[in-house]
């Protein structure tokens, strides 16, 4: 058994890291296309709660993968976009979309 020091140097074990659990690699994904604000965000994904939203935000804010901008504008004004990092990320989502397409939609 690979002791926990040696899954960190897994490639894939440390993407999952960053982008791995139930809500990431959705949001990720609907920050492809440009700015979105909160609840643009919100809308794209039924059934994520605002607390979760808000915590995965912060995650993947700390993690460097997306950008905050406030606008001191009332009422206040708040846009989410990917990082560079965040945005190094396409390839592997369009390789996702094009897989879910031919081997799980096609076969509904």
């Amino acid at each position: 058994m690979a002791k926990s020091n040696e899954l960190t140097q897994c490639p894939v074990t440390a993407t999952l890291e960053l982008i791995g659990g139930k809500w990431k690699t959705i949001i990720l994904y609907s920050l492809i296309n440009g700015k979105r604000r909160f609840g643009e965000i919100a809308v794209r994904i039924p059934g994520i709660s605002r607390k979760i939203l808000t915590e995965q935000l912060k995650q993947l804010e700390n993690d460097g993968l997306i950008f905050r901008e406030e606008f001191k504008e009332i009422p206040p004004r708040v846009e989410y976009s990917l990082t560079e990092l965040g945005n190094s990320l396409t390839s592997v989502f369009n390789a996702l979309e094009i897989w879910g397409t031919e081997n799980v939609l096609a076969k509904r």
